[in-house]
């Protein structure tokens, strides 16, 4: 019963560090598209998609608010996204986006934590030819026909489309087509679930178990970093 007990209890503290983590990064996408834009979601799109993101991670209607009226102080300092390339264990390419309101510290953690744990940190560019940046949507599937919804948007830039496990439709597009994308799907009335630019490997790592879980230690390190918003890596 004891051990149950702590199970459950060290499973629940995971969860809640889990979503602490995710509001955190979805409040700082909202500070940044404030400063982007300005705080009416109605006339920035960079906002109305930071709170569709917010809310894909379940943040509560009153923290999304908080976070709003926050970045609208005036003593706001505000956060800067920053990116880093790096390489980890058994040459896997890895980029980390930030957002921070200070660099120093910042790359200084990276540093530490690419060092730590098999990798290090390199050079902004170094993976161009390595991944290539495309918009991401997430939509419901449910009453959609998906050829019919590919007429629609392949002129707003879509690219390809896939159905997931948990009927989402997953729309791909370019990274210049994303505004495009993302404005096509508003004025359609189709209600987006998250939309987000990844960067996704065009050359993929195969490794065996033993090497994987050396790259994915060191991605979970660099994901506990509070100042770490996405880490991408070309791992098979």
């Amino acid at each position: 019963m004891g051990r149950a007990f702590e199970y459950r209890k060290a499973a629940k503290f995971a969860r809640w560090d889990k979503m602490a983590k995710a509001f955190t990064r979805a409040g700082r996408e909202i500070a940044m598209a404030i400063k982007e834009g300005g705080a009416s979601p109605d006339t920035n799109s960079s906002l109305r998609r930071a709170i569709q993101n917010a809310k894909a991670a379940q943040m509560p209607k009153d923290r999304i608010e908080a976070a709003i009226k926050r970045a609208s102080s005036k003593d706001d300092k505000g956060f800067a996204m920053v990116v880093y390339e790096g390489m980890g264990p058994h040459a896997t390419a890895l980029i980390v986006e930030t957002a921070t309101d200070n660099v120093n510290r910042t790359v200084a953690n990276l540093r530490a934590i690419f060092n730590k744990n098999g990798g290090s940190i390199g050079t902004l560019g170094m993976h161009d030819f390595i991944f290539e940046r495309k918009g991401v949507f997430k939509i419901s599937a449910e009453n959609r026909d998906m050829d019919e919804l590919e007429l629609d948007l392949i002129d707003a830039g879509l690219d390809s489309m896939e159905k997931d496990e948990e009927n989402h439709l997953i729309l791909y597009s370019k990274f210049a087509d994303f505004g495009s994308m993302q404005k096509a799907l508003e004025d359609k009335g189709i209600e987006v679930i998250s939309a987000e630019l990844q960067r996704i490997p065009t050359i993929h790592k195969e490794l065996n178990e033993e090497q994987t879980d050396d790259v994915l230690e060191l991605i979970d390190k660099l994901e506990q970093d509070e100042d770490v918003q996405t880490v991408f890596c070309n791992l098979a």
